[in-house]
């Protein structure tokens, strides 16, 4: 029997208390133990290390935000908390680690900053250098920059920041605790990019925009890291005219597919990865609840759980590793506030 330890971020605006840790058992297909594995203030996005030996949450602290470290203590997934690290202003909305646990970056929608928290030895956090972006977009909600994203590039050598605000994908190169900017590249004026997934091979990364509803296809140069436009293709139906806001967007570790998350259409929409990289429309898969707002593949890639925001689910879906489909098995699974998921990694 295999059963798979995950993770949830949430909002504690309403019912939620914090971080939130559930169960798969992919032999049964189903989704279970839901239950409180850390309280914290609007844990909205975390990450887990490669090594499953901690887990980093954004937080906040009063007029503070900042990060929580915290120490996986067995295979069930208990935590146990480092420290904390805060700086005045709102907390991060993404979070994410190198694979060595060597530095912890993360994007602020609200505070304009990109910053970098080395870690020590332990796990714990030091207090993080930062970077400002400036800009802006023709859009209402693009007054002024709104990251969404920091991850790294596959190689480790870049990290990527990834605006709403402004329409940029910025390229940054960590260097001895703080990152210098290396590139930038302007998406479509108003596209308001949120999340951006890489393929397996390195080469190309696929971005979900939050504001026009499409998923870009990038080139990407591991030289320089530098990005270039290939496609934009939209995650809606010609005919859907309510509103709707990209959220997540991941890709199968075999490259073929692309799954992409629409709130308000409330659903997830699926792509086949072509010769070329470039992207076409397979289908939609209604996720059975209101504000998608993330799901993930488990670590055995059968599997999809999404996330209900606003309806306060987790839903599970079975996957068709050959044709990239989805097949609704579990729904209703109460998560309060649920915005992001994470798996251990096997």
């Amino acid at each position: 029997m295999t059963k798979y330890i995950g993770y949830i971020g949430s909002y504690t605006k309403k019912a939620s208390r914090g971080v939130y840790r559930f169960v798969l058992d992919t032999e049964a297909k189903q989704l279970s133990n839901v239950e409180l594995a850390a309280p914290l203030d609007n844990p909205t996005y975390l990450t887990v290390s490669k090594d499953n030996r901690y887990v980093y949450a954004v937080s906040k602290e009063g007029d503070q935000g900042g990060l929580t470290a915290f120490e996986i203590t067995d295979d069930q997934g208990n935590l146990k908390q480092l420290n904390s690290q805060t700086t005045p202003g709102s907390a991060p909305c993404h979070v994410s680690v190198d694979s060595h646990n060597q530095l912890v970056v993360t994007a602020n929608y609200h505070t304009q900053l990109v910053e970098a928290f080395p870690a020590n030895q332990d796990g714990s956090l030091q207090a993080p250098s930062s970077v400002k972006q400036e800009g802006s977009g023709p859009h209402e909600r693009q007054e002024k920059p709104h990251l969404h994203y920091a991850g790294y590039t596959p190689d480790e050598q870049f990290v990527v920041v990834v605006d709403l605000g402004s329409d940029t994908i910025t390229t940054y190169r960590p260097n001895d605790g703080t990152l210098e900017e290396v590139n930038v590249l302007k998406t479509k004026p108003g596209s308001g990019p949120r999340h951006l997934a890489f393929h397996p091979n390195g080469k190309y990364a696929y971005v979900m925009t939050e504001l026009s509803n499409e998923v870009i296809v990038l080139s990407y140069n591991q030289e320089d890291g530098r990005f270039e436009e290939v496609q934009y293709i939209s995650t809606l139906p010609e005919d859907f005219t309510d509103n709707s806001q990209g959220s997540a967007i991941y890709l199968s570790s075999d490259g073929r597919f692309v799954y992409a998350g629409n709130r308000g259409h409330n659903s997830i929409a699926v792509y086949r990865v072509l010769d070329d990289f470039t992207v076409e429309f397979i289908e939609w898969t209604n996720t059975e609840g209101d504000w998608p707002r993330d799901f993930v593949l488990d670590p055995s890639e059968q599997f999809i759980v999404a996330s209900n925001e606003q309806s306060g689910t987790i839903v599970l879906f079975e996957r068709d590793a050959e044709k990239g489909t989805l097949t609704l098995l579990q729904k209703d699974v109460e998560a309060p506030e649920a915005v992001c998921l994470k798996f251990l990694h096997n």
